[in-house]
């Protein structure tokens, strides 16, 4: 936090609890003093020469000098690494057991005297001094590991230690969660610290919210997903390579791994993107599926109020026919910020209040913040005492709970890591459910404690209790997010079991999209900021977490119509579409920037609308298969360099190419395709790629274009589900996948797939297995002569 942040946060929150955040600095310094100095007395190791080596269940273990290396492919294709013993459980990412080894995956010496596994999709080749590469069936290099190197403390303790790897001098890397700067990552430092950068953030801005050791690396050899399963803080240096570097010769790519501790192991997935993806969410779970309402328009501001001003903004929408399926309100509706209370003055009814939205088709969505105020009679706080044996809190290795400066004032934090805390946690969620919310957005949970300076968090040295092991937060901090939305979801799920519960939260590690999605945080009003949102979703997408979304409009000051309706224009076509404003900014209701902008934007909610099928599809999809409903432009032709640098354009599923504005004052576009034939959804304009084009992007609208041969399912003017079929291009075929709306429930998704082709100058659309059979209208465009 600079220094006008700190003015910034003193305004807000009063010149008291400044000072207190001052205090508390002071406190988490004192108490991080503790621990060891990382760079104390300490043994450096490497794993010297190799002894032996055994084979066992999908490969075996390779022994040295100093340590030993288990290598196991699993039976979907998935290689697990790790050295001196460590197992793939306990971890926070995989859902529940480990995938079963592929018996058929076996460890046998290579000739160059180490040993190799050859598998289906991969071969693990491990040298004499422990490097292990990666290699495809074709023999080509996809990774390679070197030996690693460790430091132990004299005195005993957690190792930390360094992994470097190498990838072809043509790769570029893409993932590691939530990075403003992306979604391609440059070379530099990216830290692993789930981190709140102070009330808004920029592309320059790193760490962020949510930080994963999960990597996605493209290279004409070939797509694969590096995990290193280990929560606790570290970082990731990254170098590009260079090809024909030195004397003709390639540089390699260069990846370099550091840790403070905690096991070092890895989890490599190899294929197409998409099977790298379906691969990657068979081992860290398959995503939650938002209730459908849930993929409609929201609209949300830190400082609603009252309950006057709700229905003054609903009623705005109303009024203009302005698509609107949820409301979300913020701290500003808590009772002196205390979380699962009300404020009873400006909300006397929320109950009847949500009831009446809901009728008109508007759901409210809370936060949920973790702090809880330290008081006597705070009846959270007063619970939380209860629970177990020792109560719900983080607590100082001397016992105390652990205190820190929130909105409410001195708060204490649950230990989410605790499943006893979960589920007494999780049970809290029956009082939001009474007030009406439908479901709820997690906040300031990576977690923050105010701090006039340094990490704005708790300190190093609070204990946790990480499942019975016991451990600090070190090791608990990256996963705290994670796991307070578990508590949540799985307190959704228990109190309303027939309902699929609503939740994102603001961090999360590996693995969070089984409970839910994320948004961008607190993104910087301005056109960098716009960028930075995109980097956002297209890398939590690749890390499998394929819903979410930024603050429309930006975080914090006042976006310019112009800036506004780009953003807007932009957010139509994200999966969590949100306005949302910090309470000193300015309004983001689409009335507030005038005529010509409430008409652009009235246009893309009518269009989110229309696609509103697409979307329950790509949802559908996204659970079923992993692959993320805004993707790459490389995503289907990885192969393609030119796509690989390609940052301000991105596919919405297979059919359509969306290419937002996000220059001030454009009115054209360049717009690189892939292979095939794209129309221009607006004018029917028909583009060939692989290549560059120039298209028109009045203010009135984005480019959108669709594939030839798409079929997209879309809500027609009836209401009903009809098929948008574009012409595929001659002598070609094409088609789409359909999966209808069950509801909120929990009925089994029903893929329907489609094929479009032309025949006698017409386009034939027939479902598979029911040849002539469609059950729904179908509209065709792209012929000559249509629009």
């Amino acid at each position: 936090m600079d220094g006008r942040d700190l003015v910034r946060s003193v305004k807000m929150v009063g010149s008291v609890q400044g000072l207190r955040m001052v205090r508390a600095a002071w406190r988490r310094q004192r108490a991080d003093a503790r621990i060891p100095a990382p760079r104390g007395a300490e043994r450096a190791r490497v794993p010297g020469l190799l002894v032996s080596a055994e084979p066992g269940p999908g490969g075996g273990v390779v022994k040295f000098a100093r340590s030993e290396l288990l290598i196991r492919v699993s039976v979907g294709g998935a290689v697990f690494w790790s050295w001196d013993g460590a197992e793939p459980l306990p971890s926070y990412a995989l859902p529940g057991a480990a995938p079963e080894p592929d018996p058929r995956a076996v460890l046998e010496p290579d000739k160059n005297g180490g040993w190799q596994v050859v598998s289906e999709r991969l071969t693990v080749v491990v040298s004499r001094h422990g490097a292990v590469e990666l290699r495809t069936p074709g023999g080509v290099v996809l990774r390679r590991e070197l030996p690693p190197r460790w430091w132990e403390p004299v005195g005993g303790g957690a190792a930390r230690w360094v992994q470097r790897s190498e990838v072809p001098a043509d790769a570029r890397f893409f993932g590691l969660g939530g990075r403003a700067g992306g979604p391609r990552l440059r070379g530099g430092t990216y830290r692993l610290w789930n981190t709140d950068p102070g009330g808004r953030f920029g592309p320059g801005d790193d760490p962020l919210y949510l930080t994963m050791p999960v990597q996605v690396v493209v290279s004409d050899a070939g797509t694969h997903l590096a995990f290193h399963d280990n929560t606790w803080a570290g970082r990731v240096t990254l170098r590009e390579g260079e090809e024909g570097a030195g004397s003709g010769h390639d540089r390699p790519g260069t990846c370099e791994v550091r840790m403070e501790g905690g096991p070092l192991r890895c989890w490599v997935v190899a294929g197409t993107p998409a099977r790298v993806l379906q691969g990657w969410t068979a081992l860290s779970g398959a995503p939650a599926l938002p209730p459908s309402w849930a993929l409609g328009p929201q609209h949300a501001r830190w400082g609603f109020g009252s309950e006057a001003e709700v229905r003054r903004i609903v009623a705005g929408y109303r009024e203009r026919g302005l698509p609107l399926s949820v409301l979300h309100l913020d701290i500003d509706h808590f009772d002196a910020h205390r979380v699962f209370t009300v404020d009873r003055e400006r909300f006397p009814d929320l109950p009847g209040l949500a009831k009446e939205l809901r009728e008109d088709g508007v759901r409210l969505v809370s936060i949920v913040d973790p702090a809880v105020k330290a008081s006597a009679g705070n009846a959270v706080f007063d619970s939380g005492r209860e629970v177990g044996d020792a109560g719900a809190f983080v607590r100082d290795p001397r016992g105390r709970p652990v205190l820190g400066e929130v909105w409410p004032g001195e708060c204490v934090y649950p230990d989410f890591t605790d499943p006893l805390v979960r589920e007494w946690w999780g049970a809290l969620y029956e009082e939001r459910l009474s007030q009406g919310f439908s479901g709820v957005w997690h906040d300031m949970n990576e977690p923050v404690a105010f701090s006039a300076f340094g990490d704005p968090s708790l300190p190093r040295s609070a204990r946790h209790a990480l499942e019975g092991r016991g451990g600090d937060h070190r090791e608990a901090h990256n996963v705290y997010g994670l796991a307070m939305a578990r508590a949540g979801y799985e307190g959704l799920l228990r109190l309303r079991p027939q309902e699929r519960p609503f939740l994102f939260s603001r961090s999360g590690w590996a693995g969070m999209q089984r409970y839910g999605g994320t948004w961008s945080g607190d993104v910087a009003t301005g056109w960098p900021g716009m960028r930075a949102s995109l980097a956002l979703v297209l890398g939590l997408g690749l890390c499998g977490v394929p819903y979410s979304g930024p603050d429309v409009g930006g975080f914090d000051g006042f976006p310019s119509p112009e800036l506004y309706l780009r953003w807007f224009q932009l957010g139509a076509y994200l999966p969590l579409f949100r306005t949302h404003a910090a309470i000193d900014a300015g309004r983001r209701e689409p009335w507030e920037f005038g005529p010509e902008v409430l008409a652009h934007a009235r246009a893309a909610l009518e269009e989110r609308e229309r696609l509103r099928p697409y979307f329950v599809t790509l949802a559908q999809l996204a659970r079923l298969t992993g692959a993320p409903y805004v993707r790459p432009m490389w995503w289907g032709a990885s192969a393609d360099r030119a796509l690989r640098e390609c940052e301000d354009a991105f596919l919405l599923g297979d059919s359509l190419l969306v290419a937002p504005v996000m220059e001030h004052g454009a009115d054209r576009r360049a717009v690189r395709l892939p292979r095939g034939r794209w129309y221009d959804t607006a004018t029917g304009a028909a583009y060939e790629g692989p290549g560059q084009v120039l298209v028109d992007a009045p203010l009135s609208r984005i480019p959108v274009l669709a594939r030839a041969g798409a079929v997209i399912p879309v809500r027609g003017g009836d209401g009903g589900l009809e098929l948008e079929v574009w012409a595929p291009a001659a002598g070609r075929s094409g088609g789409g996948l359909v999966v209808r709306d069950a509801g909120d429930g929990w009925a089994r998704a029903e893929v329907e797939r489609y094929t479009s082709r032309v025949a006698d100058g017409r386009v034939v659309v027939e479902r598979e297995g029911e040849e002539g059979r469609v059950a729904y209208p179908v509209r065709v465009r792209g012929l000559p002569g249509q629009r």
